[in-house]
């Protein structure tokens, strides 16, 4: 049973996806009947039933208070989806066992500071992705990760980073072994970025668990006599070395509220 359009309803149908996305559209479609034509007159559609077709390129909504005050470095618009590739970072109960000395010690310098919420290391610099590039731009980039191998890396070194904009300011553990095999894996990256002409990562990254943020610069307060200390406090905390020594198992690509996971081998 055909019908005539829902007014309202997003254009982000299966077949303008499958369009953007390079697939067929649906082809073949019936010449009208010499049937009688329906009527032409159009009823208000209720708002109840509006509401069911709500666009599937929409991200999530932008509000500030969710998100600590950060300031974006792009701004949100409808259909755009940040996108960030990764290596997710567990926290064991003994990693937060020394982050909870580390942070009330970096506080004595700069009160504002908070802990991340969850530990990863970034691949890539967060990037713009149309919604309907999304499922493309995650299987080339599987494609490219399909090869690489599990390996450890140990993070072990206190430093201060900001972003770009200096708009925040983050303390993190530098990694001091695995550097080579992240420098291969950006790379490939790099290639999924160029392809879909996306920025790639930074010409010499320093690869890093991020362990507090705020809001700022706030390198000069924490470098200095703050970051000698806290790495007295990672040197000399017990089982340091096997605690801070991971093994990198997958890689994940996180789009807007979306989530892909794709295993090294």
């Amino acid at each position: 049973m055909s019908a005539a359009p829902l007014v309202g309803y997003s254009s982000s149908g299966s077949e303008d996806e499958a369009e953007a996305a390079g697939a067929p559209a649906a082809a073949g479609r019936s010449k009208p009947s010499d049937q009688n034509p329906l009527p032409t007159q159009r009823f208000p559609v209720p708002d109840s039933v509006l509401s069911m077709f709500s666009s599937t390129e929409e991200g999530p909504e932008d509000d500030s208070t969710k998100h600590g005050g950060r300031i974006r470095t792009f701004p949100h618009e409808r259909g755009n989806w940040a996108t960030h590739i990764y290596i997710p970072y567990e926290a064991k109960e003994e990693f937060l066992d020394l982050l909870d000395m580390l942070l009330p010690r970096a506080q004595t310098f700069v009160p504002r500071l908070v802990r991340m919420e969850e530990f990863h290391l970034s691949l890539s610099q967060s990037v713009v992705l149309r919604h309907h590039w999304i499922l493309p731009f995650v299987q080339v980039l599987k494609d490219r990760m399909a090869s690489f191998q599990r390996f450890f890396f140990t993070a072990n070194q206190v430093k201060i980073y900001t972003n770009q904009e200096k708009t925040r300011t983050f303390i993190g553990l530098e990694v001091s072994s695995g550097h080579a095999q992240f420098l291969d894996m950006v790379s490939a990256v790099d290639r999924v970025m160029e392809e879909f002409d996306l920025t790639t990562f930074y010409q010499d990254p320093s690869f890093h668990v991020s362990l507090a943020w705020c809001v700022g610069d706030a390198r000069l307060q924490l470098e200095g006599q703050c970051l000698r200390e806290l790495q007295e406090i990672v040197d000399e905390f017990e089982d340091s070395e096997m605690l801070l020594r991971v093994l990198a198992e997958q890689v994940r690509c996180k789009s807007g509220n979306k989530f892909f996971s794709m295993p090294l081998k």
